[in-house]
């Protein structure tokens, strides 16, 4: 597959992931105040094309672990590929960013995102099929409504320009998907927005489409960073840290188990080291872990159990 022409479609929208990293990336470091991200420039495996920028931060004031990872990749659609993500083509290309943010506050949440493309080619090159996936969402370990609020109402106000009926139904399909149904369907977090599959009809819909990604995309730092900001300096004490633990435990099995984003990567020989990048720095798995009763740890077990509308 031959590198995308300046100004084609692929071209722009790899032009704008790996601008959209370096904007992240910035507006993270000076939040964080002390780490900085460091740069992993790698390439797929002979016989496969591509490559990204992985860039990760550790140690930090604010974050204890976190990512920031382009790719750019493509390559043929393997018998595996057909039969456990169900492809009907000959090759394939994608190009997106995903971050995951863990921070050393427990008060502090946590917070994910992807937004991605992805077109399919039969065998004479011939696109067959395009589509935009992603989304982003939050896992506090304790609640501040205020804090939920925010980060739903910039999620609804990103996507209004482009239908108002997106947000209740991206929200609801991100309350839908990121449970660990093996525990009940507890959920990982407090959600926010998730969609994929979306395939633009023509090239109006496609560039349409695009927009919404950009506008989704150009959000994340306005929907993150005041919550960062206003629970940063809170003091906590073992007990805190205990519960955070406790629920990253959650967050692991939820990426290893259910997310497809990990089994994308896994079935098509990603770079591993950039797949589980995800995972947080230290969890804690204890058998039959419940939450005191009337605790604050409880009160958010509840809201894992029962998702809410926020906005």
């Amino acid at each position: 597959m031959l590198p995308p022409e300046t100004g084609s479609f692929r071209y722009r929208w790899i032009e704008y992931i790996e601008g959209l990293q370096d904007r992240i990336c910035l507006g993270l470091q000076q939040a964080d105040g002390r780490a900085h991200f460091k740069q992993d420039d790698w390439q797929r495996a002979e016989g496969s094309g591509g490559g990204g920028k992985t860039r990760t931060m550790a140690s930090g004031l604010v974050f204890e672990k976190g990512g920031v990872n382009t790719s750019v990749v493509y390559g043929e659609v393997s018998d595996r590929m057909r039969k456990q993500l169900g492809m009907d083509g000959e090759t394939w290309f994608a190009c997106g960013l995903s971050l995951v943010m863990h921070p050393l506050n427990p008060f502090v949440p946590t917070v994910h995102a992807n937004w991605r493309y992805f077109e399919l080619y039969d065998r004479a090159g011939q696109l067959v099929s395009r589509w935009f996936g992603g989304g982003s969402d939050l896992t506090p370990y304790y609640l501040f409504e205020e804090d939920a609020v925010h980060f739903h109402r910039t999620l609804q106000q990103a996507m209004a320009p482009f239908g108002p009926a997106l947000y209740p139904l991206y929200k609801k399909q991100c309350d839908d998907y990121f449970v660990n149904r093996h525990r009940g369907n507890e959920a990982r977090g407090i959600g926010g927005v998730f969609y994929d599959h979306l395939v633009p009809g023509d090239d109006a819909e496609a560039e349409r489409l695009m927009g919404f990604q950009q506008s989704n995309g150009d959000a994340f730092l306005a929907g993150y960073l005041p919550i960062v900001e206003r629970r940063r300096d809170l003091p906590y004490g073992d007990s805190e840290k205990h519960w955070q633990e406790i629920r990253r435990g959650r967050y692991v099995e939820f990426n290893l188990l259910h997310d497809r984003g990990t089994l994308f990567g896994l079935h098509t020989d990603g770079r591993t080291e950039s797949i589980l990048m995800s995972l947080p720095p230290t969890v804690r798995f204890e058998y039959d872990y419940r939450p005191e009763p009337g605790s604050r740890e409880a009160a958010m077990q509840e809201i894992f159990l029962h998702p809410r509308e926020w906005v």
